[in-house]
């Protein structure tokens, strides 16, 4: 097989769970540990970071990253969903996979795939930490997909565990409650390794109760850690980050507002990683958030693809990711908002909606995949919440039909879903 016969093999014999939602989730880790022993167990052979959350941590993955390419360790990373190209998901210092690799590990693994029947997600998984180990990564940050607990990443035993937050979202695999979904993004925390948790909320004690039983370390980031200086420029975020020990004067590539609260968490990471021994340095920590695009590739976080009118396109799709983002928007000086607005069916749809503003003009969309909420129930939905548009079958006439109309001082957002804004990247 080529490179595209084999990714078509792949997207059509395993379940996807960005395609097709809930009915590929596999709520154990036995598959995953059954590809461990066949692969001779690559996930004891690396170093690595794991990050769990609801928001924030492609962001926290990405410029932890970063960091540890700027200080000249060779560094792995794993992420989901992808963008563009499925190659996007696994990484070192930035550079795919490479399409050879992907043919390479399929055909090794055709045997079991055709037998055990895993999820995508964990044959992708099987792939990254195999190619880490023969890479022989110094690092490899691994985020979560779902959850934790019983996410198929969660076979590695970390120098750290993060969990960058806590909200609403997946309610029908994680949980109904925060405390349900603390519960489960708690079960990263391995014994004896350190966590960072970047918020302080009412289910701090989910994590503190956790730590303890594993004997394990933890700090909260937005406890250690104050902000001041803060303004928002065309390409960057600037910030002071400081404690009663320390000051970071951050230039962060990554420019939304919401990036404070992942800047925390990434510093109080590399302060425990520093402290165990990493040779993480001022400088490399200030050129890993300055050049976390450049380094690693990440699109989609408050990404302006353009300006007069500006368009700009972010992947929050749960209540507290589009609240974060509108926070951003209010903040943004233009004269018309236009929204450009897509969603999957598996969301909370009408909280989500209810946060959107009345006066935007909307652009209702339907991105190409079956988990996608059909267009004529997203309108009529938002039409309840007096949100008020057209529709469009296609993500992109959606957009072009938002730049002609909008006037050069507009803002025009692409929002609602990561396959919304795959579409238009």
């Amino acid at each position: 097989m080529n490179y595209n016969q084999t990714i078509e093999y792949l997207f059509s014999r395993l379940p996807m769970f960005h395609r097709i939602g809930a009915a590929a989730y596999k709520a154990d880790l036995n598959n995953t540990l059954a590809l461990m022993e066949f692969l001779k167990h690559p996930e004891k052979k690396f170093k690595s970071v794991h990050i769990a959350g609801t928001n924030g941590k492609g962001s926290c993955s990405h410029t932890l990253a970063s960091i540890f390419q700027s200080a000249g360790y060779k560094t792995g990373l794993y992420t989901s969903p992808h963008l563009k190209d499925f190659r996007e998901r696994i990484k070192i210092d930035g550079k795919m996979i490479s399409e050879e690799e992907v043919i390479s590990f399929t055909k090794h693994t055709k045997s079991f795939i055709e037998k055990v029947e895993p999820s995508f997600f964990e044959i992708t998984v099987g792939m990254c930490f195999d190619y880490f180990a023969k890479q022989k990564v110094d690092i490899a940050i691994v985020e979560t997909g779902l959850g934790g607990r019983l996410d198929s990443t969660n076979v590695i035993t970390p120098e750290l565990s993060c969990i960058t937050n806590i909200s609403l979202d997946h309610t029908n695999l994680l949980g109904d409650t925060l405390k349900k979904i603390a519960a489960e993004k708690a079960g990263i925390i391995k014994k004896n390794v350190p966590v960072v948790v970047g918020e302080t909320t009412e289910i701090k004690s989910v994590f503190e109760n956790k730590a303890a039983e594993m004997r394990s370390s933890i700090v909260f980031a937005d406890q250690q850690w104050q902000t001041k200086n803060i303004f928002q420029t065309e390409n960057a975020l600037r910030l002071t980050v400081f404690n009663n020990e320390k000051e970071f004067e951050i230039e962060n590539q990554l420019s939304g507002f919401y990036q404070i609260k992942n800047s925390k968490t990434v510093l109080s990471c590399c302060a425990i990683l520093k402290a165990n021994g990493w040779n993480i340095n001022d400088e490399d920590i200030l050129q890993g958030f300055k050049k976390v695009k450049t380094n690693t590739g990440l699109r989609g976080r408050w990404d302006i693809l353009q300006t007069q009118p500006t368009v700009v396109a972010d992947i929050a799709h749960n209540e507290a990711g589009i609240g974060a983002l509108l926070e951003q928007v209010s903040k943004t000086k233009f004269n018309h908002l236009h929204i450009v607005l897509g969603m999957v069916k598996d969301k909370d749809i009408n909280k989500v909606l209810s946060l959107f503003p009345t006066s935007a003009k909307y652009y209702f969309c339907q991105p190409d995949l079956p988990r996608a909420l059909p267009v004529a129930d997203l309108q009529a939905l938002a039409s309840q919440q007096n949100l008020l548009g057209e529709k469009h079958f296609l993500v992109q006439h959606a957009l072009n039909a938002a730049k002609s109309i909008a006037a050069a001082d507009d803002l025009i957002l692409v929002t609602g879903s990561n396959f919304v804004v795959a579409e238009i990247i």
